[in-house]
């Protein structure tokens, strides 16, 4: 059995030999790194591979995929894999295709190499690293096949590190702790869903209900003391020795937006939840009692009011919210009661603050900034502050072919100017994003001018300063185009939230158990909104991304991670937990 000591401490020519298989028929990748040891982990180990990939020339990279065989290609047929690629395209069931799909292949193959130059490359033992299904890797095929040239690249040598990351966890037979419960975990908890044909949970739903049970019972036999409290976040406790100890929270949220991915949120809850398990069998207690939260309700998807599950832990859940109806007119206040909680019993779920050492909250980066840097975690600096509009614009609607263009009062002209306007103001401008993400001409007809258009403006940014700015210059813009084309503008302001930055005692203790995991730290600003930012009313917070998969693509059945990112990250909250200082705030 070959171990990482060995691979620090034997000759170079011994090193790239062990190594030979792990990049195919590619030893000079373990060459260029043989020189790095020794390596202070396996992550390290995997990083120094990477790099050299990373550092190598363009023709060089190209030279690596095409080492690479077809899927089901001439080489499977033929009997000329290599032993690694022979026992990954069987444990997909590669070589059991039928003639239906062989057949599929065979044309995706001819098509991607033609438009690419290069072999389709994906790691068909997949996120758990026990295999995809062949309708799976047909379904992936066909959809990077759309890809640009540069985008296909960067994926293809990402899988090139997935796969040399699973051959290197067998050559030296690595059990993971973390990865593979939270992996079996989230499958389980994506299969209880609102809908037939994807993942939606939302608040109070019967697959909601269902889901904090789950959880509950999860949390139960990983060692805590569990409930779900009257708003609907289940609750796991596990105890200090000393019943006096202040208490770290940990968690996220496990609800859904509509079709949404199995990882958003849940990760942040299943994580904590393995990582107690793990301390609960070594009889391993914290000096701080450590509660791990499923929030109810983050999304807004189904009273169009966000971090229902937080506000009540920090004391500022409105009751007003009770009143709110869903589009089938159930009222908030009815589908607790339904659901056997007592809307009454909210205001007393509220945490003391001063009882507090803090929150962090582990969660999917939901973008792809560690996916492009090859990282499987960062620190979150600070969550971006949001301001969020609906513009509706009303001009006249009259005929497309008799209205000269300089007499027009077009609404959907004005509304595209506004979008330009919005691109144009915050590119360019460090953590400032803007969108426009809803578009609509009510009633459009193709040979009618419109005459009303509806649009959503989102600006953010890592600073209120800086987003202020940007929405006043926004919205002056939008006042000056409206003026100049003739058409009436009414806002309403929907969400008006203030950056939330991350406390630096608990960034940076984050920061030491990434390097302590032989990872460098990378430092990143969070542009989406989590319950951290409510918790950032009552306590210090911090967060852990996880890397995000598939371009890093969230909110969508696409979204993805890894056995082995969520290892790492168990590995680095576990070290966080370990080294975190009680006796200051």
């Amino acid at each position: 059995m070959t171990t990482l000591s060995d691979l620090n401490t034997c000759p170079s020519a011994a090193f790239v030999e062990a190594l030979r298989g792990i990049y195919e028929h590619s030893p000079w990748i373990a060459e260029r790194a043989s020189g790095q040891r020794p390596f202070a982990s396996l992550a390290a180990l995997k990083q120094a591979l990477q790099a050299a990939v990373t550092a190598a020339t363009q023709d060089e990279q190209l030279a690596l995929l095409r080492a690479h065989p077809e899927l089901a290609g001439k080489a499977a047929i033929a009997g000329e894999l290599t032993a690694e690629s022979k026992g990954e395209q069987a444990a997909s069931g590669l070589n059991r295709c039928s003639p239906e799909e062989y057949a599929v292949l065979h044309e995706l193959n001819a098509e991607y190499k033609e438009k690419f130059g290069f072999p389709f490359i994906l790691a068909v033992k997949g996120p758990t690293g026990r295999g995809l299904t062949r309708a799976a890797i047909i379904e992936t095929f066909a959809r990077r096949l759309k890809n640009a040239y540069a985008d296909e690249l960067r994926e293809c040598l990402r899988q090139v590190h997935r796969i040399a990351e699973i051959r290197l966890n067998e050559l030296l037979r690595v059990a993971l702790l973390f990865g593979p419960q939270v992996m079996d975990w989230t499958e389980a908890l994506g299969a209880i869903s609102d809908s037939p044909d994807g993942l939606t949970c939302a608040y109070m739903s019967a697959a909601h209900r269902r889901t904090a049970a789950q959880l509950r019972d999860w949390m139960i036999e990983a060692g805590m003391d569990a409930h779900i409290d009257a708003v609907g976040n289940v609750v796991g406790r596990y105890a200090a020795a000393q019943p006096d100890a202040k208490t770290l929270i940990t968690g996220s949220h496990y609800d859904t937006v509509r079709h949404g991915g199995k990882y958003d949120g849940r990760l942040g809850i299943l994580l904590p939840v393995a990582v107690v398990r793990h301390l609960n069998e070594r009889g391993e207690r914290l000096p701080f009692h450590l509660e791990v939260i499923g929030f109810a309700e983050e999304e807004g998807v189904r009273y169009q009011c966000t971090f229902l599950g937080s506000s009540a832990i920090t004391g500022r859940f409105d009751p007003a919210l009770l009143e709110q109806r869903d589009s089938d007119g159930t009222s908030m206040r009815a589908a607790l009661a339904a659901a056997g909680h007592d809307p009454a019993a909210i205001p007393a779920i509220a945490r003391d603050p001063a009882a507090l050492l803090g929150f962090v909250e582990v969660h999917i980066e939901q973008g792809p900034v560690l996916l492009e840097h090859g990282l499987p975690v960062g620190v979150v600096t600070a969550i971006a502050g949001s301001s969020r509009y609906l513009v509706e614009l009303s001009g006249v609607a009259s005929h497309a072919g008799t209205t000269p263009m300089g007499m027009r009062r077009d609404a959907a002209a004005a509304a595209a100017e506004i979008v330009l306007l919005v691109e144009e103001r915050c590119s360019g401008r460090g953590s400032l994003v803007g969108t426009v993400g809803q578009l609509e001409v009510p009633s459009g007809s193709v040979n009618v001018i419109p005459g009303r258009c509806r649009l959503s403006l989102d600006i953010r940014a890592a600073t209120d300063d800086e987003r202020l700015a940007a929405v006043d210059d926004v919205l002056a813009g939008v006042s000056a185009i409206c003026a100049r084309r003739g058409i009436e503008e009414k806002l309403w302001k929907l969400v008006e939230a203030d950056a939330a930055p991350c406390a630096p005692r608990l960034m940076d203790r984050l920061g030491a158990a990434i390097e302590a995991a032989g990872l460098p730290r990378f430092d990143l600003l969070s542009g989406a909104g989590h319950d951290a930012m409510e918790m950032a009313a009552i306590t210090d917070v911090a967060m852990l991304f996880t890397r995000c998969g598939n371009g890093g693509i969230s909110h969508n059945p696409l979204e993805t991670m890894t056995a082995d990112d969520a290892e790492v990250a168990g590995d680095v909250l576990l070290a966080f937990l370990r080294g975190l200082d009680v006796g200051g705030r």
